[in-house]
């Protein structure tokens, strides 16, 4: 049975090599990611990395497929990819000194069964300057990631603390994940 990754994600793809895991497809999924009125983070990222599968799997209905949603948390408040610079400062400036919330939905599914994961990961920033978070926006790593930062690149030197997974903030919870697809028969 093929394994297909239902994401459009470079940095998924690059954890699943790291894992010795190679979909034998790439699609992206096409759903609506906006929240519902009160929903949950972890709610959230479950729901999504659900209809984000169920809507590979109606395009190829014999595969295995895996899908997965992550965002950023500041207690219930939803961070998600910030639409402009001015938005990602607001996010930054928000984490700034505190602690946050990475949530990862993961959910593989095929013929007859869905399997589901959330994982959250705490992180703490050190106190921002305006200097870095305007040097942090010049380099554009804030686009297109959930809460307006990247781990695995500049951002890094600000965390002050991490607890739990690192993959999990990266974009996909690589032991989690691995479970769930060794649960389906798909083994690196």
């Amino acid at each position: 049975m093929s394994f297909i990754l239902a994401s459009a994600s470079p940095r998924r793809l690059a954890l699943l090599a790291q894992a010795g895991l190679r979909p034998a497809a790439v699609l992206a999924a096409e759903i609506d990611e906006s929240p519902r009125k009160g929903e949950l983070p972890p709610a959230y990222v479950a729901r999504l990395a659900r209809e984000k599968t169920e809507a590979v799997l109606a395009q190829r209905p014999a595969a295995i497929v895996l899908a997965a949603d992550t965002t950023v948390a500041v207690g219930r408040r939803i961070l998600g990819k910030p639409e402009d610079a001015a938005e990602a400062r607001r996010f930054l400036a928000l984490m700034s000194g505190r602690r946050h919330r990475v949530y990862t939905g993961v959910c593989v599914a095929g013929p007859g069964m869905l399997r589901q994961r959330t994982v959250m990961t705490q992180v703490r920033f050190k106190r921002f300057s305006q200097t870095e978070i305007a040097a942090y926006l010049e380099s554009g790593e804030w686009q297109g990631v959930a809460g307006g930062y990247r781990i695995q690149g500049l951002a890094e030197r600000y965390i002050h603390a991490i607890h739990g997974s690192y993959s999990n903030v990266v974009g996909l919870p690589l032991l989690e994940t691995c479970q769930l697809l060794a649960s389906a028969g798909v083994k690196a």
